[in-house]
């Protein structure tokens, strides 16, 4: 009976044994799944949320036109016989600038100028004639006529000559010459540029809603590539009375400055319009926003805990935020992140809400109020 116990006790033992053995067992592989399943630390940069005072600036790239220009060309075909100007001259209104041959024009207008001439004489005697009843008064009139008729054949005469000098219009630099000495011309050749310089337009666009900030008479600044750096300052001078359709902007003219006749018509120009007084705005990078069509959002990196070297432990919380006005790389925050806020600004396409993070803040994106490209 003994000896029947102590078996009893061993194989209940050994059963006893094996379950724990198999929840130990269990425990085990439990615990190696769920550490399986942990996502791993992200390195990703941060930046600090902080509070910018904003002047509220309207941007605009627009085109530079001369004030008055043209391209010089003659009304009738003729033989250049004198082109009295140098390419790139600086010339007053009534400047010469190429002379046609006009021999027989002249010699026509001489000979009408001396039937004009012999008219006006029949005229004044036929006048006296009449006075004294010796003409009839239907001679009298046809020689009043015949004198009217030729003083126009001489005014006429007369512009056909002047049309044989072509001459500048208004003051201003005159460009390359396009015709030589020798060389025939037709009518609406082209001889020359012509550009009026100082002050210079610049024409920009802008959309419809920036309308109300904007008015005649307001100053503004106009940069360009060809000298970096240096603003030209101006102000506008016209608003157009209709919007684009199409576009829904609206055109905007306005004057700049242009003493040492460095900006040209054609040029492009980056125009900055400054509007209304300062705002403060919390500002991120725009790196930093994850831009989708439920929501704007970013992710903020908060403690949870301690690491297992002591250290605070790091995760990433999605938030969503509302976005305000953007200023070259950076964009106002005006709902959903407050200053202070360490926020993700590169790395947060690997993040979902919780995700451990680790901080590497040597190489971050740029957060320049006035990028400007970098020639490398």
């Amino acid at each position: 009976m003994k000896k029947r116990m102590i078996v009893m006790l061993v194989a209940a033992g050994i059963v006893f044994g094996g379950i724990f053995a198999f929840q130990a067992f269990k425990a085990h592989m439990i615990k190696k799944f769920m550490a399986a399943q942990a996502r791993p630390p992200q390195t990703v940069s941060t930046v600090l949320a902080v509070r910018q005072e904003w002047l509220p600036t309207i941007k605009a790239v627009g085109s530079l036109r001369a004030v008055r220009g043209a391209d010089l060309a003659p009304e009738i075909a003729g033989l250049v016989v004198a082109t009295p100007f140098k390419s790139g001259d600086t010339v007053k209104a009534g400047t010469l600038l190429v002379q046609l041959r006009a021999d027989s024009e002249r010699a026509r207008l001489d000979s009408l100028k001396a039937a004009a001439e012999l008219a006006e004489i029949t005229f004044k005697r036929d006048r006296d004639m009449l006075k004294a009843q010796a003409i009839s008064q239907a001679a009298f009139d046809a020689d009043a006529a015949n004198l009217k008729s030729i003083q126009a054949q001489v005014a006429e005469q007369q512009a056909l000559v002047a049309k044989k000098s072509i001459r500048a219009p208004f003051a201003g630099r005159i460009g390359i010459r396009q015709v030589d000495q020798g060389q025939y011309v037709n009518a609406g050749d082209k001889i020359a540029t012509l550009q009026e310089l100082d002050p210079i337009f610049v024409d920009f666009y802008i959309p419809q809603q920036e309308l109300s900030r904007i008015k005649a008479g307001e100053t503004l600044t106009a940069a360009t590539d060809t000298f970096p750096g240096e603003k030209f300052r101006g102000e506008i001078t016209a608003i157009n009375p209709k919007v684009d359709v199409d576009t829904r902007n609206v055109q905007v003219r306005a004057a700049l400055k242009n003493p040492r006749h460095k900006l040209l018509p054609g040029m492009f120009a980056s125009v900055s319009i400054l509007s209304g007084q300062p705002q403060s705005f919390v500002t991120l990078p725009q790196s930093a926003i994850s831009y989708s069509p439920y929501g704007d959002t970013v992710f903020l990196v908060e403690a949870k805990g301690r690491g297992a070297d002591g250290k605070p432990a790091l995760a990433a919380r999605q938030q969503f935020v509302t976005l305000g006005r953007s200023r070259g790389d950076q964009v106002a925050i005006l709902k959903g992140v407050k200053p202070g806020d360490t926020v993700v600004d590169s790395g947060q396409l690997k993040l979902k809400n919780g995700t451990p993070v680790i901080v590497n803040n040597s190489i971050r994106p740029s957060d320049d109020a006035a990028p400007k490209p970098l020639d490398q």
